[in-house]
């Protein structure tokens, strides 16, 4: 068998997609029109928070405050000030930040939180 063939390809995805754990835990970012410290953290954080092991196992849902408070949220108190960044795992908040204290601190605190998780 070769080496690229597509049975070792294949066997190579499945093994990556069930090592990597599924996010059980979701990061809300509570954000506002004119917000200008969640303009900064759109830009010194957003793009590349996906790609990161952190939003592999916290995936980013923003809320735009102004609006209705989503229904999954009901237990989750929301704030005024934004950016605030709430960690919840099965419903529930595990902990905050409120707001975005840039970000070398922002991926420190985020650690912090996700080390609070069950499914660390």
């Amino acid at each position: 068998m070769k080496n690229g063939s597509p049975i070792l390809r294949l066997a190579a995805v499945l093994f990556a997609l069930l090592s990597t754990p599924l996010a059980a835990a979701e990061l809300i970012m509570l954000e506002q029109p004119g917000c200008v410290w969640c303009a900064r953290f759109n830009a010194e954080i957003a793009p590349a928070y996906a790609k990161t092991e952190e939003g592999r196992r916290a995936p980013l849902r923003r809320v735009d405050i102004t609006g209705e408070w989503p229904a999954d949220l009901e237990g989750i108190p929301s704030e005024r000030f934004t950016p605030t960044f709430i960690l919840v795992e099965d419903g529930r908040e595990i902990g905050r930040m409120r707001g975005y204290p840039g970000d070398e601190f922002f991926w420190y605190l985020l650690g912090d939180l996700i080390g609070k998780t069950e499914s660390q």
